[in-house]
């Protein structure tokens, strides 16, 4: 097995990058911008994660949020999960309900402030232990671990859940001396492997695997736009009795995407296979996360997939300046 491997860089480079990326000395207004928000990879990323928490607390901010809609949203989650999970969704839903208002503006601030400090150099770590927290809650209470429970979990509408994967993205470009952040490389690669091992094997169960699955999930996905409703309904239309056929051909996908990118066997390409695809699960299932209906939480799974991926991209290109010392990467 043939492993991903990135430069590290001498001790007198990290020493330099803090005064290559200081942004002074005549750049011009975009450029210091450029400087400050993507001086490299493991930046831009981190930059990129802070706008989708800052898009999550704007969402969180509308109006259904602090309708008894939301409330009810987040009661049906626990609808037919096992009891401990049952439970503490409800008693969570209870305590949330006797001040929606306050309770509803915390969780958009909390947000807010993750977006803010990813964004703001010497922040990030500690934005980045509040994304920790934050995902862990908001993935039991609100997102009941993904609907896998259930069993009603599919690459195609989403899971293993958003939240998850903002953590995730998290611990890869956690800005360390080490290549993968907190996951490190051998990490890294593991990680990717068994998200993409799970995607498959969603793929074979009955509820996505059906000759009318597809169709249903596409049927079912949000949309808020008349385009989008369109496109989805013509999708719909060709998968409808086709379900297990995509079902096998993306169930083997996925599984070659994770191993391909694990073992490094053109995994370059592959990566941007996961990309395209992740493209096409948030447009058909995913309907971009129903953030253009008014009740949207979040972009979805599909965002922070491609965000994971970029970072695995990374590593298997050892990009330039993306390994670039802790201290470097936060300031």
């Amino acid at each position: 097995m043939s492993s991903i491997t990135a430069k590290h860089p001498s001790s007198a480079d990290a020493h330099a990058t803090p005064i290559r990326d200081s942004g002074v000395g005549g750049r011009s207004a975009g450029g210091r911008v450029r400087v400050y928000f993507a001086s490299d990879a493991r930046r831009a990323i981190l930059s990129a994660l802070g706008l989708i928490w800052l898009l999550d607390g704007a969402l969180q901010l509308q109006s259904f949020m602090y309708s008894n809609g939301f409330i009810e949203m987040l009661r049906d989650n626990a609808t037919g999960q096992p009891l401990w999970l049952e439970s503490s969704i409800k008693w969570s839903v209870h305590i949330a309900q006797r001040d929606l208002a306050a309770w509803n503006t915390l969780f958009a601030l909390t947000q807010i402030m993750i977006g803010l400090g990813l964004l703001y150099r010497p922040t990030v770590r500690p934005a980045l232990v509040l994304s920790f927290a934050w995902a862990f809650i908001v993935w039991w209470f609100a997102e009941a671990f993904g609907m896998l429970f259930m069993m009603m979990a599919g690459a195609l509408t989403g899971a293993p859940g958003a939240v998850l994967l903002y953590a995730l993205v998290g611990l890869a470009v956690w800005p360390a001396r080490r290549p993968g952040g907190l996951l490190g490389v051998r990490g890294a690669r593991i990680t990717w492997a068994a998200l993409w091992l799970f995607m498959g094997w969603l793929w074979l169960e009955p509820q996505n695997s059906s000759p009318g699955a597809v169709a249903a999930a596409i049927k079912g996905a949000p949309s808020g736009m008349g385009w989008l409703s369109s496109v989805q309904r013509w999708a719909a239309t060709a998968a409808d009795g086709r379900g297990l056929a995509i079902a096998l051909a993306l169930a083997l996908l996925s599984a070659a995407i994770g191993v391909a990118v694990a073992v490094n066997w053109h995994a370059k390409p592959f990566v941007i296979v996961a990309i395209a695809l992740n493209l096409v699960y948030w447009t058909f299932g995913q309907g971009f996360g129903g953030i253009f209906t008014g009740s949207g939480t979040d972009p979805s799974t599909a965002p922070l997939f491609i965000l994971l991926s970029c970072a695995l991209y990374s590593l298997i290109t050892g990009a330039s300046g993306f390994w670039m010392s802790g201290r470097a990467s936060a300031r």
